[in-house]
């Protein structure tokens, strides 16, 4: 039976009894209760069925089970009252551990990595999608492979390239696996090409590029579909959206703009995932403008919006020279009076605040404003003169600016276009 099989045999269906635990290191940040709400939320986004969630408090995590003895027992305790098939833990296990609780408590056990690769694997909708959870699944798999898998120890003969006499199951398993993956990075390069010529040519005709990026179950999707008219999955679901979808605005002052929805971030959002997905994410890398949409009802929305950050600085879009952000406090509606006139106080203090709610639209307005003065930030209309034959003048101020008219008079043709300084003087530069 080789890994693969193995993942079919061990799959979660829908109706799973399970029960979450969570061992909380006390290290500071999040809510612990908020925290459980999330990882059901998780849970039911694949149809998994909780009957129970607890946290226990871990000073010294055991390397053998994560909880101590005592804790142990009492999570098996948690699964046989309620006839438990799966024991959801709330953070990241090693392989013995998982193997560990396992054999402690009869249960089917995955960590939280396992379990947002779950969902991945059920939601994603396009082939590119499809590609980049399976390396990441795999990828998560690779270091599972001595779990207590007895099959794995046997030894099989083989001829050819399949693998000579001595081969045991594993070794071979790590050889498909390994292979698998090299096949699969090769087609998402391909991908990640083919997106390159695209944003080309969306350079080529200088439309600007805003991606939308947040928590899962911020509104983003939500937020989408008010500014594009669009029908994009916007559920109470965590992970509702896993592709990116694009479309195209029209803002005040911009004739277009092109909008891009993406894959919500989460906390402790696996490292396999951020690698699989990053020809995804590079939408976000190209954007000229971020929207960072925040639940600003959330009673984590600060550690949300840091958990956000984290992501998107390991994508390297931080630092100098990164894409300038601003951020919509989504989900005013949910607030009480108090609670709102706090957030209107607050974002009153700040240029790169607007308050919005998507499901009814307050806000979306001002939020278009901000978008569109942030992009035409420092861009001014130019009349610039060039010479009738120079094709690669104008070929140039059409790929860097935005042309608004141009005409021909005798031999001279009179350009006008939206530039930024910095444009402008590259332009001046090139004449020189």
């Amino acid at each position: 039976m080789s890994v693969f099989e193995r993942e079919v045999e061990d799959g979660i269906t829908r109706g799973t009894r399970a029960v979450i635990v969570h061992a909380d290191q006390m290290r500071g940040g999040r809510d612990v209760d908020a925290r459980l709400d999330e990882a059901a939320g998780l849970a039911a986004a694949i149809g998994i069925d909780v009957h129970a969630r607890q946290a226990f408090r871990v000073r010294a995590p055991r390397s053998a089970t994560l909880f101590g003895s005592g804790q142990v027992d009492n999570i098996s305790e948690l699964v046989e009252h309620n006839r438990a098939e799966l024991v959801i833990v709330d953070n990241s296990l090693t392989p013995v551990q998982q193997s560990n609780l396992e054999k402690a408590t009869g249960a089917k056990v995955i960590d939280r990595t396992g379990l947002i690769l779950e969902i991945f694997g059920e939601r994603a909708a396009t082939a590119e999608g499809r590609l980049q959870v399976e390396l990441a699944h795999l990828d998560y798999q690779a270091g599972r492979l001595v779990r207590s898998w007895t099959h794995l120890e046997r030894q099989r003969g083989g001829f050819g390239f399949l693998g000579g006499p001595g081969e045991t199951q594993i070794e071979a398993d790590r050889r498909m696996i390994r292979d698998r993956m090299a096949k699969l990075r090769r087609e998402l390069d391909q991908v990640s090409r083919t997106r390159g010529l695209h944003r080309q040519r969306r350079k080529r005709a200088p439309w600007p590029i805003i991606a939308l990026v947040g928590y899962t179950n911020a509104g983003k999707s939500t937020l989408f579909n008010r500014l594009t008219g669009a029908d994009v999955m916007a559920e109470d679901l965590l992970f509702a959206t896993l592709d990116p979808t694009m479309r195209q605005i029209s803002l005040p002052g911009l004739d277009k703009a092109i909008l891009s929805d993406t894959v919500g971030f989460v906390s402790d959002l696996p490292t396999q995932l951020i690698a699989a997905f990053r020809a995804t994410l590079e939408e976000v890398i190209a954007a000229d403008l971020i929207v960072h949409v925040r639940d600003i009802s959330h009673p984590d929305s600060d550690a949300q919006r840091a958990d956000v950050l984290d992501v998107i600085s390991e994508l390297g879009l931080g630092g100098e020279g990164a894409s300038p952000m601003i951020e919509a406090w989504n989900k005013i509606d949910m607030l009480g009076e108090d609670e709102r006139q706090f957030a209107q106080e607050t974002a009153a203090r700040r240029d790169d605040v607007v308050l919005i709610s998507a499901v009814d639209g307050a806000g979306v307005d001002d939020l278009k404003r901000l978008i569109s003065a942030k992009l035409t930030t420092q861009s001014r209309i130019r009349h610039i003169v060039l010479a009738s034959e120079d094709g690669a003048g104008l070929a140039w101020l059409h790929a860097n600016g935005e042309v608004l008219e141009s005409r021909l008079e005798e031999k001279s043709l009179h350009v006008s276009v939206r530039l930024s300084d910095a444009d402008y003087a590259r332009f001046q530069a090139r004449k020189s």
